[in-house]
């Protein structure tokens, strides 16, 4: 789902401002980070005080959030004591240099919690991202969805040993992205699900194309402030037939991630794609998956879960949003009883995007039935598919793994059984 829309949904702590100029000299120079402990949430801020034209400049990154650079204004700084504030939002953070840390407290609307900083900035580990060189040829490929004027730019690799000599050809896979403007590697907060997925595919013998959104990265046009999932779609189906036009493969399949998941079916239900993977794909109506999604994470952030559909579709954002007055309109039903291609739908159990009990019920409610369809739901895996402790978003960036090996084994013989 959109994740620029999602943050929305959690505790609006921040709120861009212009930079302060504070007093030129500090001991304090340097980034410090910490972590706010709201009880079931805990969240990563990370301060950074910088020389900046002769003044101090005092910047804020919360990176769990994606919120990074908020402009802070001083009421108090020297060399072993600070005071910064965010005044819109009436929030603080006050702190005394005591043992090499800054020991404050993080105030905001009546409420305060302790929050001890260290020098530096907070260790990111992401063990699963495979490192060049690889043992497999990656190939820098473009394909165009004429009728919407994008060219889109991605990676083709090939499986390990592919010998294009060989009689038997591999299977491909084409990875499509969630909602949002994303790279190839649908990076977020740190990960990289789709270069951990293609690298596992092809030292498992399958080939994969992932690629820039539109107008992203080295992707070139196509509008994008009025596109819909369905403009979005024609861009996988520019995908796939480039793939086809290879003649390289025995199998041209789709891989889509939550809206991705959408336009797999979309496809799906047009015969386009010989199989489908959807990872955490909606299976309801826009609207009703979104209400749903809105009061999980409300009622698991302590804040009243009452949000109707009636409620959700009267919200600004969906009127000021092309991609989301359509998406709220858009029910799957109808593709997905249409698609007759092989599909391995999966869910993480504890997705608070995604909802597995919704919408994997559905899925399988609604998907013909055919021995080669294969519909899991996963213990204890988030919107990403992995580990977690609540499925919120605010822990995507802390988790060091970047996607179940469960799930990457899974879909391999899933697909090697096709």
């Amino acid at each position: 789902m959109n994740k620029k829309f999602i943050i929305t949904l959690l505790l609006a702590f921040f709120a861009m401002m212009g930079r302060a100029q504070v007093q030129p000299t500090t001991e304090l120079i340097g980034s410090w980070s910490g972590k706010l402990d709201l009880g079931v949430i805990k969240l990563t801020l990370v301060l950074h005080l910088e020389q900046a034209d002769g003044y101090v400049v005092v910047t804020l990154d919360s990176p769990d959030q994606n919120a990074m650079g908020i402009g802070t204004f001083k009421e108090f700084l020297s060399d072993d004591s600070l005071a910064v504030k965010v005044e819109q939002l009436n929030l603080t953070y006050r702190a005394r240099l005591k043992e090499g840390k800054l020991d404050g407290t993080f105030s905001q609307n009546g409420l305060s919690i302790p929050l001890v900083m260290t020098r530096g900035l907070p260790e990111v580990k992401r063990p699963q991202h495979p490192k060049p060189p690889y043992p497999y040829e990656t190939e820098e490929v473009s394909f165009t969805n004429e009728a919407d004027g994008a060219t889109l730019a991605g990676t083709l690799t090939w499986p390990l040993g592919y010998d294009k000599q060989a009689k038997q050809k591999p299977v491909v896979v084409l990875l499509v992205s969630g909602s949002g403007q994303q790279n190839r590697d649908e990076e977020l907060l740190g990960h990289k699900p789709f270069l951990v997925i293609a690298d596992y595919l092809a030292r498992q013998g399958i080939a994969s194309l992932r690629y820039d959104d539109r107008a992203t990265g080295a992707s070139v046009g196509g509008d994008v402030k009025n596109a819909t999932t369905k403009d979005f779609a024609r861009d996988a189906a520019a995908g796939l037939d480039f793939l086809r036009g290879k003649k390289a493969f025995s199998k041209v399949g789709l891989l889509g991630h939550s809206e991705g998941g959408a336009i797999a079916f979309m496809l799906g239900a047009q015969k386009m794609t010989d199989f489908i993977v959807s990872l955490a794909g909606p299976g309801v109506k826009g609207d009703t998956l979104l209400a749903a999604q809105g009061n999980l994470i409300y009622s698991l952030s302590g804040m009243p879960a009452n949000l109707t559909v009636e409620k959700y579709r009267q919200q600004k954002e969906v009127q000021d949003m092309p991609w989301l007055r359509w998406y709220i309109d858009y029910d799957p039903a109808d593709d997905i009883r249409k698609t007759r291609c092989p599909v391995f739908a999966l869910n993480g159990e504890a997705d608070v995007q995604v909802i597995a009990s919704q919408n994997l019920t559905a899925i399988q409610q609604l998907l013909p039935k055919s021995k080669k369809n294969l519909v899991k739901v996963y213990p204890g895996l988030n919107h990403l598919f992995q580990h977690c402790t609540t499925g919120l978003i605010t822990e995507y960036g802390q988790i060091e793994e970047t996607i179940s090996p469960e799930v990457l084994s899974d879909i391999v013989q899933w697909m090697k059984g096709l």
